[in-house]
């Protein structure tokens, strides 16, 4: 099986329930892995693909919605909940912390497996989301102290004239800024450069235009 294919966790204390979900999921060509409680899934090492966790809300050591709290810093795959203990306000709680689903026992084949598709296409979106701004991170790292500085004036819109007015240098060297921030931010053309910076939370600067 591809290395790279997507993964679903299984947090659940209950060795038949573990087992009879993984023959299902596998069944369908989906890695699984497999674990008795909260600490487990935590302690172990897991592969850096897309992937969903169906996880039980009651469990030995922390509950499903403690480890849900606890995975909420990091950069964790979405959870399906699974239960056979299942009540309103637990469900609306893992709903309102980022849940997926909240699936109660037993659960239909279809239901499930839809559930977990659903889960895995958020996470591969949101891995692309962060791959994307870790490399807008890596080229604005790679601009100069002045560059930097030049950035909000350019994808504000600001002639170079303006620019270079504002920092009290030169029309031709604001040029080459702008030249070398194009270049080395990868940005085709001025409007790409724009939701470059948005993406990284640069803010325009605010010059007032006569």
């Amino acid at each position: 099986m591809n290395t790279d294919s997507p993964v679903v966790f299984i947090v659940d204390d209950d060795s038949r329930v573990r087992d009879a979900l993984s023959s299902l999921i596998a069944s369908v060509g989906m890695r699984v892995s497999a674990y008795g409680s909260a600490s487990e899934f935590l302690n172990a090492e897991k592969p850096d693909v897309p992937a969903c966790l169906l996880l039980d809300l009651e469990l030995p050591d922390l509950n499903g919605l403690e480890l849900q709290q606890a995975l909420a810093s990091q950069e964790a795959p979405p959870i399906v909940f699974i239960t056979g203990h299942g009540d309103v306000p637990s469900s609306v709680r893992a709903m309102k912390a980022g849940a997926i689903e909240f699936l109660s026992k037993p659960i239909g084949e279809e239901e499930l497996l839809t559930a977990i598709q659903s889960a895995i296409a958020v996470d591969r979106t949101a891995r692309q989301k962060r791959a994307e701004i870790a490399g807008l991170r890596r080229n604005y790292a790679r601009l100069t102290p002045r560059e930097r500085e030049v950035l909000p004036f350019v994808v504000a819109g600001l002639l170079n004239k303006q620019t270079a007015g504002d920092l009290g240098t030169s029309e031709i060297t604001i040029g080459v800024h702008r030249s070398q921030i194009m270049r080395k931010m990868a940005a085709r053309s001025l409007a790409e450069l724009v939701r470059m910076a948005d993406k990284l939370g640069i803010r325009p600067h605010d010059f007032p235009h006569e």
